[in-house]
């Protein structure tokens, strides 16, 4: 007798807060987490731009995620966090940090537990949305992280990268 088992399929998220909700983002997106670091400003750059970190060597963007989101400004507290991700523009990875309040957990979700982003209207553009997640009684959101930020905006976070790179080697300090 041949045993059959029924395959369900699960993703893993790392959930995370901001500003007292619960956002996840793909684990197979995330490179790691890292304790908030000194950000070195990069002059006339966006709001959401904090600046950039320099982790092993490399120069990492780092964007204020709520602010992106339409919410105040992130403000250093204790369980402040980095989450290190990576997007890509036009078929190339770019690291990305993303200012976090606190990171939550990994979690394991079936298919079947995430609802289609809601439907906010013409007007709202919710593609950075990838799907409402249901745990128990509590909803969380699951982000596009490739359509959190533009193609514009990523495209200036790539030159950002680059210059930042190029005075680094010109040995100019920040």
């Amino acid at each position: 007798m041949i045993k059959t088992e029924t395959v369900v399929q699960t993703d893993q998220y790392l959930t995370f807060t901001l500003d007292k909700e619960v956002f996840a983002i793909e684990i197979n997106r995330i490179r790691e987490v890292i304790d908030y670091l000194n950000v070195t400003p990069v002059p006339r750059m966006p709001a959401f731009l904090r600046g950039v970190i320099n982790l092993r060597g490399n120069v990492v963007p780092v964007i204020d995620l709520r602010l992106m989101l339409g919410m105040k400004a992130t403000e250093k507290k204790v369980d402040t966090c980095i989450i290190i991700t990576e997007v890509m523009i036009d078929e190339t990875p770019l690291h990305l940090g993303m200012l976090a309040d606190s990171v939550q957990e990994v979690i394991d979700v079936d298919s079947s537990q995430i609802d289609a982003p809601p439907k906010l209207g013409t007007m709202l553009n919710t593609d950075f949305i990838r799907g409402m997640g249901k745990r128990s009684d509590a909803f969380f959101i699951i982000l596009n992280i490739d359509r959190v930020l533009s193609c514009s905006d990523l495209a200036m976070l790539n030159n950002v990268k680059a210059l930042e790179e190029k005075r680094l080697e010109a040995g100019q300090v920040a």
